[in-house]
């Protein structure tokens, strides 16, 4: 098995020291609310001794209608973004749907990510790689985590090695997810630092047909099996108000609530570091 890399965003290190949480809502609305949230989730984080990352979408180009909300867009967008890491102090991360928009998504963010529809975008993983930022790469609900080393090896040959593999769950017939947790390991051995994407996995694609649906109710046993598991990186969306957000509401969990369930994942989380060393989560990638 390959060494695991620990990978750099901003100030802050996302592998083996201690647990990264990546949260925000899942499309910027209004630059006021945004950096609520992300000042808020700063401030728990912090009380736990997590890492902190920002999240948010300057533009939604996956939407299931046509009609839906996509957010300011990429100039205004990522205008907003660059002022919340300053204001907030905080690393951001945004995903890009198309090559050109990783240069000018560079020059405002810490860590690019590239969705899970498109990780096997040849063009856009190069690109992305090109910018010398770090990726988040999710893995696509159609793929088998050891399938995600060709990924891996896109971004390798095109310069970048600081990748973060991101599980969010694999298709289980139509409109509905489920979690395969040996994805984690699997892709943990490809020497990536692996993050589970909690609220995604709770999806329901194109559930309510205009739209997807979701059940956040099982954001939190999700997290606990995860954490469990062994990971470097959470990655959730969080809304003050769930029931008005403008994309992913039904899957999003409400901010009153965060706390309690990263308290869950810090008492879970201490265990598994404490008990059996984190560098030994691996053990059965190495074939003994």
């Amino acid at each position: 098995m390959k060494d695991i890399r620990s990978v750099k965003v901003r100030d802050i290190t996302v592998g083996k020291e201690k647990l990264t949480v990546v949260a925000g809502p899942c499309v910027l609305d209004t630059y006021e609310e945004a950096l609520m949230i992300a000042r808020e989730m700063k401030g728990i984080c912090s009380d736990f001794g997590f890492n902190y990352i920002f999240k948010a979408s300057f533009d939604k180009a996956n939407r299931t209608s046509i009609k839906s909300y996509r957010g300011p867009g990429i100039e205004l967008g990522l205008e907003w973004l660059s002022s919340i890491g300053r204001d907030a102090d905080v690393p951001v991360v945004t995903d890009i749907h198309e090559p050109w928009q990783a240069s000018p998504a560079a020059e405002h963010v810490d860590l690019l990510q590239i969705p899970a529809f498109l990780c096997r975008q040849t063009d856009l993983l190069v690109a992305a790689s090109n910018t010398g930022l770090p990726l988040n790469i999710k893995k696509a609900q159609f793929m088998a985590p050891e399938d995600m080393a060709s990924v891996v090896g896109k971004c390798r040959e095109s310069g970048c090695e600081d990748v973060i593999l991101c599980e969010r769950g694999t298709e289980f017939g139509y409109h509905e997810l489920s979690v395969d947790f040996r994805s984690l390991p699997v892709m943990r051995s490809l020497g990536c630092p692996v993050m589970f994407d909690a609220t995604h996995s709770v999806q329901k694609p194109g559930g309510k047909g205009t739209c997807s649906g979701g059940d956040r109710s099982f954001v939190l046993p999700l997290v606990r099996a995860a954490v469990a598991i062994g990971v470097d990186a959470l990655f959730m969306e969080v809304h003050p108000n769930p029931e008005t957000a403008k994309c992913d509401g039904a899957n999003s969990v409400p901010l009153s609530r965060v706390r309690r369930l990263l308290n869950e994942a810090y008492e879970i989380d201490k265990i598994v570091r404490s008990s059996i060393g984190f560098a030994e989560l691996d053990w059965a990638c190495q074939g003994e």
